[in-house]
């Protein structure tokens, strides 16, 4: 292996050598990654254009000359490609230089435009179709991404911590989301994992509600989802507030969710089927007669990205592995009405699981 592979980040250089044994089974002799989340999980490159091309002895870093700087600071290892042309220009150049056969690609993340403007540059070159072959090794998160989300949850819940003891009546949810976002960018996070939701009253409803200008008020039900991101990790959180008294039908609502979700946090371990472990906190809305409110998945991976692999859902199939982090979410949602949804971030561990957020969600600790 040349030398300025052997130099890479030791984590990089372990995720590569997987990577091109996945590679070698294929049969393909280089392959092309254009999704930036992959790219910089296989490089640490984050810049915003190109790709990497990976072969059996090098990793090329294909981008313009905005990132020439950040490429040599990010992965100075690998050799970057500055391109004048477009893409599918700079692979070819790089694929008729090693004399490459078979290159793969996702074509999940690449557009019909992008794949036949590489089919045209790349004229004598196969290029295949090689879906999913990163996601399931960002499935299984090693130390540091673990320490990353970690991080990215403390962010979050002290910046929560923060928001509510300062909500005032007639705040809009617009700007509750704003100090919420200000306030996770003050402690170290680099942005929001997605939109802040924060949904008043009869919006809650909806599962992905949109901050708008409804205003807080007495006697509010205020559902919030929000997550963090730091060193490129996501947190993803959701608690349900309520302004000075819980409303009464709420009361029951948010008693069977807490309910549902400690039996999906209990579910959590390794060996442990994706279904099963939905399963088991939907069973509690059944038996209370909330199942049909209940109208998504029990949880998620997350990592990179917000959503990612694994699905806790009643179609998922797999079992969860040590070293994968989910959330467990359980929601019932009445229209006209409102919904409550309770979401943690657990860390499946070798002997069962950790659960990576702390923040009080007993009902009466929820009255603000």
């Amino acid at each position: 292996m040349p030398s300025r592979i052997a130099s890479a980040p030791s984590v990089i250089a372990q995720r590569l050598e997987v990577f091109r044994q996945k590679i070698q089974q294929k049969a393909a002799d280089g392959y092309l990654v254009t999704n930036r989340v992959d790219q910089y999980y296989l490089t640490g490159f984050d810049g915003e254009d190109g790709g990497t091309l990976i072969l059996p002895d090098a990793v090329y870093l294909l981008t313009d000359g905005r990132f020439a700087e950040e490429a040599q600071i990010q992965a100075p290892w690998a050799k970057a490609v500055i391109r004048t042309g477009s893409l599918a220009e700079a692979v070819a150049k790089v694929a008729r230089r090693h004399r490459l056969d078979r290159i793969g690609l996702d074509p999940a993340h690449t557009t019909l435009a992008s794949q036949t403007a590489l089919r045209k540059a790349c004229r004598g070159i196969r290029l295949v179709a090689m879906p999913g072959l990163i996601g399931p090794m960002r499935e299984v998160k090693d130390a540091g991404e673990i320490a990353a989300i970690t991080r990215a949850a403390e962010v979050a819940e002290a910046a929560f911590q923060h928001v509510i003891k300062r909500i005032r009546l007639g705040m809009t949810e617009k700007q509750l989301a704003a100090e919420l976002l200000y306030q996770m960018l003050r402690r170290g996070a680099s942005g929001s994992s997605f939109p802040i939701i924060v949904a008043e009253g009869a919006a809650s409803s909806l599962p992905h509600a949109r901050a708008g200008d409804r205003k807080i008020r007495a006697g509010s039900a205020v559902l919030i989802d929000w997550g963090a991101v730091v060193d490129h990790y996501c947190s993803d959180l959701t608690r349900v507030i309520f302004i000075r008294k819980i409303p009464p039908r709420f009361r029951r609502m948010y008693q069977h969710v807490l309910a549902a979700q400690q039996a999906g946090i209990e579910a959590v371990r390794p060996g442990a089927a994706f279904k099963k472990v939905d399963a088991q906190a939907r069973g509690v809305l059944k038996r209370g007669g909330m199942a049909k409110a209940f109208s998504h998945g029990l949880g998620h991976g997350i990592g990179l990205d917000i959503h990612e692999a694994p699905r806790l859902s009643s179609k998922a199939e797999g079992v969860l592995k040590a070293g994968m982090v989910v959330t467990v979410e359980p929601g019932v949602y009445f229209p006209g009405l409102g919904g409550v949804r309770i979401e943690d971030d657990v860390l499946v561990t070798e002997d069962g699981r950790r659960v990576l957020t702390h923040l009080p969600k007993d009902l009466d600790q929820m009255i603000v």
